[in-house]
């Protein structure tokens, strides 16, 4: 039966596979393409980026009052930093959002192929419920979504509980949808992945909190440690490398579960179709009362 046991023993799987060689590779894939694009984009960018954002928060009423509250606090130079810091939080999002995309549209399917060759799934038939386009329009929608709330809730990330509670969700929701879908394109037709993404919606969306908390823990550091805006490439580019293991993670956990339960609901209708088979081979028999 596949819940809560199964989704601690495809922890177990995800865990160990991701420490595999291969798997090792297929997180530094993205992570080295992320890092050389968005590297390229925020050296072009870092000194005009910083110079309007000094200008709006100097000028603009909804920001000025933070730096005169830091400054009033004892923090003196926070002119020098304030601009650098908002730059990185601000930034950090389209990275996770970007790597997350990268890794569920060009990772996930070896992923799955991979896990699909296991001895327990062999024999597992391919549907093909959801093609190359079907899996890019779902993938961009599902960003724009997350990138909109990312947005929308951006300014109270600053408030103590809620740094530590909507990335997790945020990230969350995302994984859950990306991984989950992408997953099932190759193998479950249309109609067996809405009903398994129905079924399953509460274990599927706690895997992803779970992996958005774990990814939680740099985005963390790297929003409010000092040293990480002092050593923000060195920081950044080794954040990026764990955002891309972590999601590595997420798309084997992802893939044990889904898998098994694709087999699971299989089985459960060949049986469904089996009983229906046999009571409709009695009713025809002769009655010899």
């Amino acid at each position: 039966m596949v819940g809560l046991q199964q989704v601690f023993k495809s922890f177990g799987l995800a865990l160990v596979g991701t420490m595999h060689p291969r798997m090792l590779w297929l997180s530094l894939r993205p992570f080295l393409i992320v890092a050389v694009l968005w590297g390229v984009l925020i050296w072009l960018t870092w000194t005009p980026a910083l110079e309007a954002l000094s200008i709006f928060l100097t000028t603009s009423i909804f920001t000025s009052w933070t730096q005169e509250g830091l400054i009033w606090a004892g923090f003196d130079n926070a002119r020098a930093w304030i601009a650098p810091l908002f730059f990185v939080m601000l930034i950090i999002p389209l990275i996770t959002i970007s790597l997350l995309v990268f890794v569920a549209f060009s990772t996930v399917p070896a992923i799955v192929n991979v896990v699909a060759r296991q001895p327990a799934y062999q024999g597992l038939e391919c549907k093909r419920g959801s093609g190359f386009f079907g899996s890019l329009v779902y993938t961009l929608w599902s960003a724009l979504i997350c990138l909109v709330l990312v947005l929308l809730t951006l300014p109270v990330w600053w408030v103590p509980p809620l740094v530590a509670v909507l990335p997790p969700l945020l990230w969350g929701w995302l994984t859950m949808r990306l991984m989950s879908y992408d997953v099932l394109a190759k193998h479950a037709s249309v109609e067996e992945r809405d009903l398994l993404l129905e079924k399953y919606r509460w274990p599927l969306l706690t895997m992803g909190v779970v992996a958005g908390m774990l990814g939680a823990v740099p985005t963390f550091f790297w929003a409010t440690s000092a040293l990480a805006l002092v050593l923000f490439p060195i920081v950044s580019f080794v954040a990026l490398w764990i955002y891309s293991l972590i999601f590595v993670f997420a798309a084997l956990w992802f893939s044990h579960f889904l898998l098994d339960a694709l087999q699971a609901l299989r089985q459960e209708e060949l049986e469904k179709s089996l009983a229906v088979h046999a009571r409709v081979a009695d009713s025809e028999l002769p009655n010899h009362g």
